[in-house]
């Protein structure tokens, strides 16, 4: 169960490419046989698709590893042929690999759930039939052994952690959590607030922030205020995302707001982008929640640059690291989910994009959608989870959470590199009984071979699929 709210829809699309497309589909109906969910095979979405690396050009791909969580909770490492390389196991919902730099050079370290607990259920959070808490938290060598943990010593003796964390270069943690609590004004009775502790090694909190102490730096006018203080959910931001800033173009020309030590964090459901300031908890920096009304017949606009539309649910918001093209931009998954007070006007039949932006001009210099790759735009969806992180080489990988899909893509809007999850969440529908299957990630992470201690084999052997209009199943003789 995951220990943060968000939606757990089944995948609703999935791409058709196929290597090894046979032992692909053996492979799937031989789970499903196993797990005793036949009948999920042939229900809502496309039911008999690969699973694993489905296209890899390694010519034109940044190649690395890459970190996911599955719907089993095993934290794998695959390499771009989709080899499972090393594994976490109870790593709850999701995993963060830990970057050497800020970690006294250990390799290999990740952050991970350590302990679950029943929290508050659907007396706090309406529409969740329960909800487990992160109780604690750690960081995991590469031997799985737990080295750092949090918890015990937090406020009410459990982490409450959801969504992110980060070590600093100072070797303490900070932690997205949530606060569960009364705040005067508010049409809920207890509200479930977004807060960030700051933990030393010994894993003390030295530092926090309170997000419903800021309410009046977010931008809302008195009249979105309102809507904000009479939203019929206790999860009233949804704040899912926390970064570091880290050291950029804009501080060194002489703009504190991005100073490297600052952290920037996104409300999903108040579709703004903020930054604040470490020493005095202001908000220093904004995206949103208000922005330039550029809908044209029902879809956005896809010319560059251009001053931000709109985005919407948005997940992963961060500024792109130094030495990595476009470094300085913030990059962010615009999910273009219903959301915002009051919600923002998304395209019907639209999809998401994953947006580069100057956050000085607050213009748009990059997008992707899935028109960059000659498709609709609907093709290209994920209105929940979801993330995008700039490689070394120019391209883009886009963790399309919702069906389990990650992939590479060039600048121009080629895909390089496709891989389905083929680990998915095997469970039983609480309403219905019937059982189901569902492949959604989190997070998904591209990870430096020097990442890993030396010696960890990786496989680069380019996959090319079938044309998918040609294959078929042949019926049983």
């Amino acid at each position: 169960m995951t220990p943060f709210s968000e939606s757990n829809p089944a995948p609703t699309r999935t791409r058709f490419h196929a290597s090894g497309l046979a032992k692909n589909v053996r492979r799937h109906a031989a789970c499903l046989l196993a797990s005793g969910l036949v009948a999920a095979a042939v229900s809502a979405a496309p039911s008999i698709y690969p699973t694993g690396t489905t296209f890899y050009d390694p010519a034109r791909a940044y190649n690395s590893f890459v970190l996911f969580t599955g719907g089993d909770n095993v934290a794998r490492l695959i390499d771009m042929n989709g080899n499972p390389v090393h594994e976490w196991k109870d790593a709850a919902s999701h995993s963060t690999l830990i970057d050497p730099a800020v970690n006294g050079g250990k390799l290999g370290h990740v952050f991970v759930t350590l302990e679950t607990a029943e929290g508050q259920g659907t007396s706090l959070v309406p529409g969740q039939i329960n909800r487990r808490i992160a109780k604690t938290i750690g960081e995991l060598d590469w031997d799985s052994n737990t080295v750092w943990r949090f918890g015990e010593k937090a406020p009410g003796g459990a982490a409450q952690q959801h969504h992110d964390w980060a070590r600093l270069p100072n070797g303490n943690t900070v932690v997205l959590a949530n606060r569960v609590h009364p705040i005067k004004g508010f049409k809920q009775p207890q509200v479930l607030d977004d807060v960030i502790y700051e933990v030393n090694p010994a894993g003390e909190v030295v530092w926090r922030w309170v997000a419903s102490e800021h309410l009046q730096a977010f931008g809302f006018t008195p009249a979105e205020l309102k809507l904000v203080r009479n939203a019929p959910i206790a999860d009233y931001l949804h704040v899912n995302n926390l970064k570091v800033v880290g050291p950029n173009r804009w501080f060194a020309a002489g703009d504190k707001r991005f100073a490297p030590g600052n952290l920037l964090f996104d409300s999903r459901n108040a579709n703004f982008i903020a930054i604040i300031d470490r020493k005095s908890g202001k908000i220093v920096w904004r995206l949103g929640p208000h922005y330039a009304d550029a809908t044209l017949e029902g879809q956005l606009p896809r010319q560059v640059p251009r001053p931000v539309d709109q985005i919407s649910a948005q997940h992963d918001a961060h500024i792109i690291p130094e030495d990595l093209p476009g470094a300085g931009n913030l990059l962010v998954f615009d999910n273009q989910g219903v959301a915002g007070y009051p919600p923002a006007a998304v395209p019907r039949t639209g999809g998401s994009r994953v947006l580069e932006i100057d956050p000085v001009k607050n213009e748009i210099v990059w997008q992707y959608s899935g028109e960059s790759s000659g498709e609709p735009a609907w093709s290209f969806r994920s209105t929940h989870i979801s993330a995008a992180r700039r490689l070394p080489n120019g391209n883009t990988f886009i963790d399309e959470g919702q069906s389990g899909r990650l992939f590479q893509v060039t600048p121009g809007g080629d895909i390089v590199w496709e891989y389905v999850n083929p680990y998915a969440k095997v469970g039983k529908d609480p309403v219905t009984g019937k059982a189901t299957i569902n492949r959604q990630l989190y997070r998904g992470q591209p990870v430096p071979y020097a990442w890993v201690p030396a010696g960890t084999p990786h496989s680069e052997k380019a996959v090319t699929p079938p044309d998918p209009a040609q294959f078929r199943i042949s019926a049983a003789p």
